[in-house]
């Protein structure tokens, strides 16, 4: 079986859920979920990757969204959704909500399940990437295990 940690921002749709399920073929996959709530340390960032990307109308709305303690709320309904979808699709899934830290959170995790790998699937952070301080970038050099970074898609 093979033990991937797969850090996330929101729930996994249902395409998420087929592509990281399906990434090795038939080998039973358990997955390790990491979901990292959207902090307001990362509103400027967001705010330039929405206008880079051409999605003004997503500009205006940064400040709707709960962030910080707010946000933990909403994000242990994310996990648990996102944990029920890996498993109706057959994988073994456990997680955690992550606010601090998260780096070395990922690399605990990844030493103490022995992971064969770790997946970053997040929404494309142009700003972070061209400077490689989004997750993957920071992961690879951190965590020991080989990491792929993925989209996660919008829409079911």
């Amino acid at each position: 079986m093979i033990t991937t940690v797969l850090m996330i921002e929101k729930p996994l749709v249902q395409t998420d859920v087929e592509m990281v399920t399906t990434l090795h073929g038939e080998e039973p996959v358990s997955f390790v979920v990491l979901l990292q709530p959207r902090g307001d340390q990362d509103r400027l960032l967001r705010a330039l990757d929405d206008v880079a990307l051409g999605e003004l109308d997503q500009v205006v709305h940064e400040g709707d969204e709960p962030e910080g303690g707010e946000a933990v709320g909403p994000a242990e309904q994310f996990l648990e959704l996102s944990l029920k979808r890996l498993r109706e699709a057959g994988s073994e899934a456990v997680g955690q909500i992550i606010d601090e830290h998260p780096l070395d959170v990922l690399k605990s995790v990844a030493e103490q399940t022995r992971a064969d790998e770790v997946i970053v699937l997040t929404a494309p952070h142009l700003v972070e990437e061209f400077f490689h301080r989004d997750w993957a970038s920071r992961a690879r050099h951190k965590v020991g295990v080989p990491v792929l970074k993925l989209f996660a898609h919008n829409e079911e």
